[in-house]
Order: structure tokens, then C-alpha cells, then sequence
């Protein structure tokens, strides 16, 4: 069960297809680079499958509205760094593709949104407040492209 609207978003740390590290926690300050910011957390099963690079592909599209100034996307799947590295160059996405891939699924269980079954994480979605609390979200079975415009909308309520 995906965790809820209203819940503070559990913390954690990855690594991107950079090999850099990642933590949500560090959007929650305030620093020289920058204030705080909002954060939209994507949980998608497999780099190089076709509903995966579509909806990755589609935000890439429409960057502005999901990294500048007020806010940040971040994008989680199982698959290696090296995989998301290949997979980023490929599709020239410019945003953080961060790797859950050891200890195997452990955010994306604290998430809610692994699938035992399958091995890999549902197309989960979470928009985190500046405080790291979740304001919005939507999970969608593992065929379903999700509607980028709904991120907007919640984006916009903030």
C-alpha cells in the first residue's frame, strides 16, 4: 500500500546515473545553491521499456515545470546506475534517474510501490512539500502511463 497524502516522505539516499549521491532531505534546506524545494518523486519499473521512456521522455519535454527554481524531479527505478546512465544519454533526459537497485527495492517498499512479484517498482508518484511531507499522489498499475498534467495541477496548489 502506497503510503498517504499528509504522511512525511520517508528520507533516503541513492545513487544517480552520475554516481552522485541523493537525498531527499537535501531539498528540504536551504543553502548556497539555493532554497528549499518541492519535490515530485517517480517510481517507474524498467529503464528502456516503452510506457517507462514515454512518460520519462514526456518530462524531459516539458522540463521547466518539473526542475527550476521551486522544485525538483526525481526519478526511481531498480534498474543499475550504469543502466540509467546508457538509458539517460540515450533519451538525453537531464534529470536525476537515481538507482534502487541494492539493497533491492528498499525505497521503493518504504514507498509503498514495489511489486514483489515482478521484481521492480509500480509507476508511483509522489509530490513532496518544501517540509517533506507528501501533498499528492497517484499509482498506476505497471501498463499505465501516468497524466503529466495532473502533476502540474498539484504542482500548482503547492
Amino acid at each position: 500500500m502506497a503510503i498517504e497524502v499528509g504522511t512525511p516522505a520517508p528520507d533516503f539516499e541513492l545513487k544517480d546515473n552520475h554516481g552522485r549521491t541523493v537525498r531527499l532531505s537535501d531539498y528540504r534546506k536551504a543553502d548556497a545553491a539555493g532554497g528549499a524545494k518541492n519535490v515530485v518523486l517517480l517510481f517507474y519499473p524498467f529503464a528502456f521499456t516503452g510506457v517507462c521512456t514515454g512518460e520519462l521522455c514526456a518530462l524531459r519535454d516539458e522540463l521547466p515545470s518539473f526542475v527550476n527554481d521551486d522544485t525538483q524531479l526525481l526519478a526511481v527505478s531498480n534498474d543499475s546506475a550504469h543502466t540509467l546512465r546508457v538509458f539517460a544519454e540515450q533519451e538525453g533526459l537531464e534529470y536525476p534517474l537515481l538507482s534502487d537497485f541494492w539493497p533491492h527495492g528498499e525505497v521503493s517498499r518504504a514507498y509503498g510501490v514495489f511489486d514483489e512479484e515482478k521484481g521492480c517498482a509500480v509507476r508511483g508518484t509522489f509530490i513532496i512539500d518544501k517540509e517533506g511531507v507528501v501533498r499528492w499522489t497517484v499509482v498506476n498499475a505497471l501498463p499505465d502511463a501516468r497524466d503529466l498534467g495532473e502533476y502540474v495541477k498539484a504542482l500548482a496548489s503547492l
